[in-house]
């Protein structure tokens, strides 16, 4: 019953994370609300494989939580420098 009561707090949680993704009003509360997406998928990957036993639900978050990091820098990234494959060395530019 605790992990129903949990999994019900995460989508909830989720649903608003969804709506600060859509509702902005910036980029940058945009790109954190899609990381706090991904992270609540995460825990409700990790409730839902607790509460039916299959541990290999935690395996699959963990892979989820390394893509999501991954593609919070490289959005932030494209943000500031307009290009993925920015090399400072090339523009000679330090900052």
């Amino acid at each position: 019953m605790i992990f129903a009561a949990a999994a019900i707090a995460i989508l909830v949680s989720l649903a608003l994370a969804v709506v600060r993704a859509l509702r902005g009003p910036t980029v940058f509360d945009r790109v954190l609300a899609g990381n706090t997406v991904g992270t609540l998928a995460i825990l409700l990957l990790a409730t839902y494989g607790f509460v039916t036993g299959r541990p290999e639900w935690l395996d699959i978050g963990i892979a989820y939580g390394f893509l999501n990091t991954i593609s919070t820098l490289a959005v932030l990234k494209f943000f500031r420098h307009g290009d993925l494959a920015y090399d400072i060395d090339e523009k000679g530019d330090a900052s």
